[in-house]
């Protein structure tokens, strides 16, 4: 059996930064440091934090008065930076910067008159972040089916964002629709899906057709990892979303004689590399890494912890 390798996998620049806010908030001040939300999607992540002294808390009534709170990866509500600043808690923000465009755009939007289409799953935590930006004017959907339902005014202004995560073919798809409906909305000048996610989403498209089998590495509560096993099966392959190599069943490879694998934006090498590992222990013969592009991107640290205040 052989093994493609789909690169870009795994973190990306966002990712990185926001957890490396949280290792660096803890060697500056020490345990504990609290994190509002986990601060990315991936148990192993959170749980190296969390034996460092990493605290990840829902609810900002979990902090004590005056204590740091690092925001995730995720973003957060102007209500909860209210909450922060009314029980004196020091914000630390390691929000992406692809995901603070997002917030920026839909708080533009919203001065201006717009009614603001969100395309993303309206229970996850970077979605109820975006939509807090102007509450009163966002209305989330997830699905061609949530197009047709929506009800404007030929002279309402409008304008389309989406969630950072998504899968290329739903946005497509959705925002098809919302054009052919609404053909004068409005959105950003780029694409508000990031540049990990489509990298990665791309790298794994252009070596499905070469593959029986695809496994992706991730955290079943990750979007993009999720996103990453539906556009194999959207082509047809079987795909397998795994935490480790221990989920790996040696059934899955009967009949294979090659296999794709990929990585979430916030799954770990090591996990990788474990799944590696566990292949060549079932038969798989030869690795190859099939580079689709490289990635330069870098996103420097918050201030808060660059200086240590």
């Amino acid at each position: 059996m052989k093994l493609l390798l789909s690169k870009p996998r795994g973190f990306c620049a966002g990712v990185e930064r926001a957890i490396d806010t949280v290792k660096r908030a803890l060697e500056l001040w020490g345990a504990p440091i609290y994190v509002k939300h986990e601060i990315v999607h991936n148990k192993h992540v959170v749980n190296e934090l969390k034996e460092r002294g990493a605290v990840f808390i829902e609810n900002l009534s979990e902090v004590p008065n005056g204590c740091r709170i690092i925001y995730s990866a995720h973003g957060v509500s102007p209500a909860v930076r209210a909450e922060a600043k009314e029980r004196n808690l020091i914000e630390i923000d390691a929000t992406c910067g692809l995901v603070t465009k997002v917030h920026s755009a839909a708080k533009r939007f919203a001065e201006k008159g717009y009614k603001i289409i969100l395309i993303g799953h309206r229970k996850h935590v970077e979605i109820i972040g975006t939509a807090g930006e102007a509450p009163e004017a966002t209305y989330v959907v997830e699905s061609v089916d949530e197009v047709e339902k929506l009800e404007f005014p030929v002279e309402q202004k409008l304008a389309y964002l989406t969630q950072t995560t998504l899968s290329l073919d739903d946005v497509k798809e959705v925002t098809e629709a919302l054009i052919q409906k609404y053909p004068k909305i409005e959105t950003l000048p780029s694409s508000s899906i990031c540049y990990a996610t489509t990298n990665r989403q791309m790298a794994l498209r252009s070596i499905t057709d070469q593959a029986e089998l695809v496994l992706v590495v991730g955290d079943p509560t990750s979007s993009n990892s999720n996103r990453l096993r539906e556009v194999a099966e959207r082509r047809g392959c079987k795909a397998h979303l795994i935490n480790s190599a221990s989920e790996i069943q040696e059934g899955w490879l009967e009949g294979v004689a090659t296999i794709a694998m990929t990585a979430g934006a916030s799954t770990p090498e090591l996990v990788v590399q474990s799944c590696v590992e566990r292949l060549k222990s079932l038969g798989v013969s030869s690795v190859e890494e099939v580079v689709y592009t490289e990635e330069n991107v870098f996103f420097q640290l918050p201030k808060q912890v660059l200086v240590g205040v």
